[in-house]
């Protein structure tokens, strides 16, 4: 059964047909700066990727370009829309509605509506993607994917925070956290590679790329995570400051006669990796420079590390004890040299990195070595194949066609 998986941006709108069954990729694109006059789609994989110049004035247009795209040409993937079983979304917040993926109806549109104040940019692009599925293709059942929903589970000891109570119950302040999808996907994943039921293992996940979190995964249940009411808390990221201390904010606002929105502009897009190299929030770039002798391109690199190191040693803590710890995303899947950072000095955690194996490319695979007491597992993420999977067993439990 094929299910459109949308992961709707502000500006932006990637998608990936897949077959479930078969867990195969049918075909993937993005159309990039919708609504602008620099509007452009990509469609196809690998080398059969095709590029064009187009305008897009909303995601209506971009979602019609998509379908276009599915179903004619050199790189159609199918012959007609009614080989579109469902459409899965991803959504960012659910925050305390929702602890699970739910088939969409104009409640849970609504629902999604009133917590876009705590992700502004994506629940509204969330909800700019299925009303243009609605326009595109009337009656598809569709299904949304809640990156918070994994982390509802988290014990309120670890999701409140030591505010005035009744600012939770006001304004439901608490942490939500982030990627939860990819958490819950290289967890099960790992626990399949180790040969271990999910349930009784501990693990601690590693989202890494240009936005990470660390999860604490106690036997298949998150107990806690680094990201917080919004994603802007936890590690230190590509462009984000993550975890300082708060009085930094109104200093700040104060000597630099910054507003609200332009103090939330610098932590979010300004800070990270960026901030600190002054070159780039990728952290190749920063590895490049850092390894030409350029001294803040190193603190960077070191400050990224030592974030991780810091969360890890706290979830071990919290779990009483860890039997493997997941590395995913960009960085946690392709930089040797950042995991070799991360897991030096934890040797008496009984956490040992094998120096050769931490050099290898590919899949799935363990760097630990074979005495470590530890094992360190990378899980290439596949958040797409989630919301598939999420997608077609509420279509098939409700009996809508699959």
């Amino acid at each position: 059964m094929n299910v459109l998986v949308i992961n709707a941006g502000s500006s932006s709108l990637k998608y990936q047909l897949i077959n479930v069954e078969t867990q195969d990729v049918l075909a993937k694109g993005i159309c990039e700066r919708v609504g602008s006059h620099e509007a452009f789609h990509k469609h196809g994989i690998d080398e059969n990727e095709v590029v064009h110049d187009t305008p897009m004035p909303d995601h209506n247009a971009a979602m019609a370009l998509v379908l276009e795209a599915l179903t004619s040409g050199s790189t159609k993937a199918i012959d007609s829309l009614d080989e579109i079983d469902a459409i899965g979304h991803r959504v960012v917040q659910g925050g305390k509605y929702f602890d699970r993926s739910v088939l969409i109806d104009d409640d849970v549109i609504a629902k999604i509506d009133e917590l876009a104040e705590l992700a502004p940019l994506h629940n509204k692009a969330a909800l700019m993607g299925i009303e243009a599925c609605k326009q595109q293709m009337p009656g598809k059942p569709m299904v949304a994917v809640f990156d918070t929903s994994f982390f509802q589970s988290i014990p309120p000891k670890a999701f409140m925070y030591p505010l005035p109570y009744e600012l939770y119950e006001k304004h439901a302040i608490r942490k939500y956290g982030a990627h939860g999808t990819s958490h819950r996907y290289i967890s099960e994943r790992a626990a399949a590679f180790m040969d271990e039921p999910l349930e009784d293992l501990k693990l601690i996940t590693c989202h890494l790329g240009n936005g990470c979190s660390i999860s604490a995964i106690d036997h298949g249940v998150a107990v806690d995570t680094s990201m917080g009411l919004t994603p802007l808390d936890g590690l230190m990221m590509g462009t984000r400051c993550g975890a300082v201390d708060p009085a930094i904010v109104p200093f700040i606002m104060e000597k630099e006669n910054l507003t609200t929105a332009e103090v939330n502009d610098l932590m979010n897009k300004k800070s990270g990796l960026l901030g600190i190299s002054g070159i780039s929030n990728d952290l190749r770039s920063v590895r490049q420079a850092s390894e030409e002798g350029d001294e803040r391109a190193q603190l960077a690199y070191d400050m990224y590390s030592n974030s991780v190191k810091k969360y890890i040693g706290q979830y071990i803590a919290v779990m009483g004890g860890v039997d493997a710890i997941v590395l995913t995303a960009g960085v946690g899947e392709n930089c040797d040299k950042m995991r070799r950072m991360i897991f030096a000095g934890l040797q008496p955690l009984g956490i040992k990195i094998d120096l050769e194996k931490n050099k290898l490319r590919g899949h799935e695979r363990e760097i630990s070595t074979d005495d470590s007491a530890v094992r360190i597992v990378v899980i290439p993420t596949n958040e797409e194949y989630m919301i598939a999977r999420d997608t077609y067993q509420l279509v098939k439990e409700d009996g809508m066609g699959l």
